[in-house]
């Protein structure tokens, strides 16, 4: 796991490197659909548009982006560094741990924002060093990284739960929904089967939905199915037709009447669009 003998990204289980010595290889890898990404900008103005200009400051900004995201954030040459993990190193773990990382990452966004206060990114720093350390060592020891990488990710859900007071049963309920969402989307499409999951009706699961996301189960669903389109488009080599099959659409025109629907663009119209504007931002992470 060491850099000199870093495996191929897609054999690899977790990747750390500073952001000012990140290759194009990793940011231009459809391989990184598959992890979850700690961007931690040390000393840096925030990436995405704050409508607060009072936090348009320096400072020490954690981006958390979980899987299969498509996300437009430029981090390449940024002073900071990257943890990049798949959720198997972290699968032996209790299920309470999984819906608080689930949390943390907001998996049913494209990405979570957290901005450090002076200790609390003193104290993410002192694992933070203990893990890299580890990971750079020749002789490494998975369980160790292992060990590392949870301290590191309960330290961050302890700055987010500071940051924030909501934590009740039904938010429970919520990463419960995107949990089931992410192994369920391309085979069920109905709220009801993911309700009956949850031990809850179909319209209370919608109620709570609607009152933590300001959307429906079938929005989100959609939202899901859309997010996976957009992914394919982007970084797979399937054509339009292979990517409707692929999500379990029944024909081509169908799927790209959901897409225009959810979208407001054609799936062929998008795939230009992001073509201009990989063209026009060299190593923009998209």
């Amino acid at each position: 796991m060491s850099t000199a003998q870093q495996p191929p990204l897609q054999k690899s289980v977790i990747y750390i490197r500073n952001l000012a010595n990140c290759p194009p290889s990793y940011l231009n890898d459809p391989s990184r659909k598959d992890f979850f990404e700690i961007v931690w900008l040390k000393n840096e103005l925030p990436l995405h548009a704050l409508k607060n200009p009072d936090l348009q400051v320096k400072g020490d900004w954690i981006y958390l982006i979980p899987p299969y995201r498509v996300h437009q954030l430029n981090k390449a040459g940024k002073n900071g560094v990257l943890i990049s993990f798949k959720q198997e190193m972290l699968e032996d773990e209790d299920k309470e741990f999984l819906l608080d990382l689930f949390k943390v990452f907001n998996v049913q966004g494209e990405f979570s924002c957290l901005h450090l206060a002076v200790e609390e990114a003193a104290a993410l720093a002192s694992v933070y060093e203990l893990l890299e350390q580890e990971y750079q060592t020749a002789t490494n020891s998975y369980l160790i990284v292992k060990a590392l990488l949870k301290v590191f990710l309960l330290k961050l859900m302890q700055v987010k739960e500071q940051q924030s007071t909501s934590h009740d049963i039904n938010q429970k309920r919520v990463y419960a929904f995107f949990m089931l969402l992410e192994d369920h989307y391309q085979e069920v499409r109905n709220i009801e089967f993911y309700a009956e999951k949850l031990g809850i009706s179909a319209k209370r699961l919608n109620q709570i939905l609607k009152e933590n996301l300001d959307k429906t189960g079938m929005q989100l669903i959609h939202d899901r199915v859309i997010l996976e389109a957009k992914r394919n488009i982007i970084h797979s080599e399937r054509t339009i037709k292979e990517i409707a099959y692929h999500l379990n659409f029944s024909d081509r025109p169908y799927f790209s009447r959901f897409f225009k629907k959810q979208t407001g663009q054609t799936p062929e119209e998008f795939q230009k669009e992001v073509k201009k504007h990989i063209e026009s931002k060299f190593n923009t992470l998209v």
